[in-house]
């Protein structure tokens, strides 16, 4: 005798939280996220559905199976994986469960997904994040692996703008940076659109960061050549 699961057929989709990577093709035309454990080696879209980790030819999510994407119920509870050193440089999702799923405790196991939001956390230096710039210690084949960063740490690295990220992502997703609390409409693109205030000040400050990098990087260069020339 086969155990069926209880049926459910809510009105909404259910809601879920998560942490994530966000990642950055190659050619910096896509961004996407990958997991912190079992899915950390596929990254994903926006909206995007799971497929089995293992290779597996059958439908995420399998009941003898862990596939699928995982969210939990409280956003607490996925805040608190974020004090962890290796999760640091996380982002929390809030996303939409979409398709078939299977409930637990604590959270859901299910086959699509939306990302409606991404929080990104502080620069590692405890400066709010106006970026999420290339981290050289983790990536995946032809994707960078990114982490929040101010708009001096980000200086002389691969650096996208919130605003930026949000735009290559697409499908309406909002990226905010975490204990600023800006209005929906200011985090990150507005209604029609276009940049808030808070973002086009972040685009500036990470601009004026990037041109600082270059003009110091120049009278490097120009230090050496007038020394060249005195040698000679």
């Amino acid at each position: 005798m086969r155990l069926r699961l209880p049926a459910e057929r809510p009105a909404e989709p259910p809601t879920g939280y998560k942490i994530a990577r966000p990642v950055l093709s190659q050619d910096g035309t896509r961004a996407g996220f990958t997991g912190v454990s079992l899915g950390s080696a596929l990254p994903y879209g926006v909206l995007d559905d799971a497929t089995c980790v293992y290779g597996r030819r059958h439908r995420a999510p399998a009941r003898l199976c862990d596939c699928g994407f995982h969210c939990v119920h409280d956003r607490a509870a996925a805040e608190a994986l974020l004090c962890t050193a290796e999760h640091r440089a996380a982002v929390l999702l809030e996303v939409s469960v979409l398709g078939a799923y299977i409930r637990f405790e604590r959270g859901f196991r299910y086959a699509r997904q939306r990302v409606r939001t991404a929080t990104v956390g502080p620069c590692v230096c405890g400066a709010t994040a106006v970026a999420l710039a290339a981290d050289d210690d983790w990536g995946r084949p032809g994707w960078r692996g990114l982490a929040p960063a101010c708009a001096g740490c980000a200086r002389g690295r691969t650096s996208v703008s919130l605003a930026g990220f949000a735009r290559l992502a697409g499908e309406g997703l909002r990226v905010t940076a975490g204990g600023v609390g800006p209005s929906a409409p200011e985090a990150g693109l507005t209604a029609d659109g276009e940049l808030g205030v808070p973002e086009l000040v972040a685009e500036a400050a990470l601009l004026q960061a990037r041109l600082d990098w270059f003009q110091t990087q120049l009278a490097r260069l120009g230090d050496r050549g007038a020394g060249g020339a005195e040698h000679d």
